[in-house]
């Protein structure tokens, strides 16, 4: 809790036989002191009880009042900064009060920002904290940002403190409708959506690394898009398990998918899975247990009988669980078990997560929280994009309320 205490500083006194009025600012275990510029003498200081008492001189009600007001700007921009980022320091808080904030001084550029912020999360690629596609698409940020502002504003950086809210919902337009990648030109929603915030954490980061005070993509608001996740069904499900398949490469592919049905792991996750990340709880029961590589949030997942048998199968066949495979083969190989299966459905590798999401797990009952601590997500929010609520969740419950009336 923020705290202000006004005090007198009696060994310096001025030719009026008055001295300085001092602030002490006290949060946590930090504190800083800084005048307030104004002056009273010792004696009526301590007559008035630190000006507490009732005051009959205007002089003294007047600094009174000043005081106050004093107390509640230190305040004001405490929350302010306390906004931007929690672990606000109190020298950053004088140099904002005392008008040497280093957001008027900083020449820290948003180039200098998303490299800054890319390094340090290489690291935490390097130390298997994050995934590698999440930098690569960090770095693609930097790109689209450069050749924003050399078609918008013909240059190629420019310091964050001359980053103007236009300059964020400019930049927003021109990823909606002006960038191009790969001979295709504009970025759907989501996307750009994903792009302001990954500019918002890298400023952020140098926030806490005391480069500036004042994050120009705070006055971002835009809102991401909620879509239909796609899932197979029960019946589709069990189609693409007992569909005779002969070819090696498409049986493999077959078992990839099926053992993140019934396990809930994303690719890169699954990927990475060795016989060290199986553990046998009290009851026998066997558990894979690892971080999710996106967010190194914990998930642990029992080991559902058809997910057991893919690993059997391939046990002592190579260094992980499952053998190794490329997203792009996996997706391309999973559109031809879908003609086989002669299911309509973009099948993708990721499809398999929402079908453990949805059909697996909410479809036979498990709790949405139990679902949401699976799937290694933070909040249930989360989980609510992937699981959808079946109809057969919903003819139960309605079953059970027909009962009530008959």
């Amino acid at each position: 809790m923020l705290k202000v205490i006004f005090y007198l500083k009696s060994e310096k006194v001025d030719k009026n036989g008055e001295c300085s009025i001092f602030a002490r600012i006290t949060y946590k275990t930090n504190r800083v002191s800084l005048s307030t510029g104004k002056t009273i003498s010792k004696e009526r200081w301590i007559y008035t009880n630190n000006l507490r008492n009732l005051l009959r001189l205007e002089k003294e009600k007047i600094l009174k009042n000043y005081l106050e007001l004093y107390r509640l700007n230190v305040e004001k921009k405490f929350n302010h900064l306390f906004n931007i980022d929690p672990e606000v320091s109190l020298e950053m808080l004088k140099a904002e009060l005392t008008g040497k904030s280093k957001i008027q001084t900083s020449k820290t550029t948003i180039n200098e920002v998303v490299q800054r912020h890319n390094k340090f999360f290489k690291r935490k690629v390097d130390a298997g904290e994050r995934s590698a596609a999440s930098l690569q698409k960090y770095k693609r940020s930097g790109e689209l940002l450069t050749a924003f502002m050399k078609k918008h504003y013909t240059v190629e950086d420019m310091p964050v403190s001359e980053i103007s809210n236009s300059f964020v919902y400019n930049l927003e337009e021109y990823l909606k409708y002006e960038s191009s990648f790969k001979g295709q030109v504009g970025i759907k929603n989501n996307s750009v959506v994903k792009y302001m915030k990954m500019y918002k954490t890298a400023c952020n980061y140098c926030i806490r690394m005391d480069l500036f005070v004042r994050n120009p993509f705070d006055a971002y608001d835009g809102k991401l898009s909620v879509k239909d996740a796609v899932f197979l069904t029960q019946q589709e499900l069990k189609l693409i398990e007992e569909k005779p398949i002969f070819m090696e490469r498409l049986q493999k592919v077959r078992d990839i998918f099926l053992f993140c049905c019934y396990t809930g792991y994303a690719p890169v996750d699954a990927l990475n899975l060795t016989p060290a990340n199986l553990f046998e709880d009290n009851d026998a029961n066997l558990w894979i247990m690892t971080n999710r590589t996106k967010t190194a949030i914990r998930e642990n997942v029992p080991v559902l009988p058809p997910a057991m048998a893919v690993i059997e199968k391939y046990k002592n066949k190579q260094t992980g669980l499952l053998p190794q495979i490329s997203n792009q083969k996996m997706n391309a190989y999973l559109k031809e078990i879908a003609d086989i299966c002669e299911i309509n459905k973009h099948l993708t590798w990721y499809v398999s997560r929402h079908t453990f999401a949805t059909t697996v797990t909410l479809g036979n009952g498990v709790r949405l929280e139990h679902v949401s601590a699976m799937m290694g997500h933070t909040n249930i929010k989360q989980t609510q994009h992937y699981a959808k609520v079946l109809d057969v969740n919903i003819m139960e419950d309605m079953e059970k309320l027909k009962l009530k009336y008959k």
